[in-house]
This record gives structure tokens, C-alpha cells and sequence, in this order.
């Protein structure tokens, strides 16, 4: 059984999914590609202590704080390879952005292989289950360009130039590369 809760937050209302425990699902209103929770019985139940703290995350990010994923215990479902590229998204620091190729060089060099397709890269970051907490917003194409998010482009922008990201660049097509 999973839990679920409402947030509304400067970019639409999210929901947050919890096992119980640990924060499990971020979703935006017209998710992209929906959590796992979906598949399983899921019970409304606003007075979780992990949505409690989830809440407060939000509301500090929301006010342009320097959050990090680490505050919260988490427990994103996922392939190995997705939840490798998720710990690289963690590593990005506020206020900065990362290409899908600088992703895909970091997880070849971590698996000892010559090359990674960005491509690939890309999947496993359009099935972060856990956005803005693990930060796939702070993803953008290699020609600077604001790529795919579940939450749609103008959110990603909002994101981004809430944490101060100048200028991530110029816009893309909304159904370019997945997150």
C-alpha cells in the first residue's frame, strides 16, 4: 500500500506518494510518465511524518533556498542503471545545470566503458519518479537548449530560474528528449 499527498507550489500541484516511510514519487499534475505507486492501492493520507518533512523541503525550496536531496529519506523504484543516473542528478548543485552527455561520460567512466549513449541517459532521467527533490530540471540538451520535462518546459524554466540559472539557454521542443 502506498500513501499520497497534495502540494501546491508556485509551478501546480504536486503530488507526493510515500511508502510510509520514505518519499517514493514527486509528481506533477500531467506527469509524463507516472510513478510506479499507480499500479499499487493507494490511500490519501495528508499526516505522514515524511510528507510533513517533504512539505517543508518544498516550501524552503520554493522560497529560493539551497535544499538538498540528502534531507529527505527517499527510496526511488528503479533499474540499477536508472538509479545510477539518479545519484548523478543528485550531484548537480543548485543553481547549475548538467547536459545529457556530461551524464552519459560520467556513467561510462563509472562502468568502465568507453562511451554511453545520451540517449540512454535521457530515459532514465524522463523516469525520475522524485522531480525537483532529485533534480532533473537541472538537465538541458549539449547545444544549451531546455529539452523534455514531465512537467512541461515552462516549468523547467521556472525551476531553473528560481535556483539563479541565468540563462539555460534557448527553449526546445517541449517533446524533444524525455525529462
Amino acid at each position: 500500500m502506498f500513501y499520497t499527498t497534495t502540494y501546491q507550489s508556485p509551478v501546480g500541484l504536486l503530488t507526493l506518494a510515500s511508502n510510509g516511510e520514505e518519499l517514493i514519487g514527486l509528481e506533477f499534475e500531467k506527469q509524463r510518465y507516472p510513478g510506479p505507486f499507480h499500479a499499487e492501492e493507494v490511500v490519501l493520507k495528508d499526516d505522514l511524518p515524511v510528507f510533513d518533512k517533504a512539505k517543508s523541503w518544498l516550501d524552503r525550496y520554493f522560497e529560493g533556498q539551497a535544499v538538498t536531496y540528502s534531507e529527505l529519506p527517499l527510496a526511488p523504484a528503479g533499474s540499477e542503471f536508472r538509479q545510477e543516473v539518479w545519484r548523478i542528478l543528485c550531484e548537480i548543485p543548485y543553481g547549475e545545470v548538467s547536459t545529457y552527455g556530461e551524464i552519459a561520460k560520467q556513467m561510462a567512466a563509472r562502468r568502465g566503458i568507453p562511451r554511453m549513449a545520451s540517449q540512454a541517459v535521457g530515459g532514465a532521467v524522463g523516469h525520475n519518479p522524485i522531480s525537483i527533490i532529485i533534480p532533473c530540471h537541472r538537465v538541458i540538451g549539449s547545444d544549451g537548449s531546455l529539452t523534455g520535462f514531465g512537467g512541461g518546459l515552462p516549468v523547467k524554466k521556472k525551476l531553473l530560474e528560481l535556483e539563479g540559472v541565468d540563462s539555460p539557454v534557448k527553449p526546445a521542443n517541449d517533446k524533444a528528449t524525455p525529462q
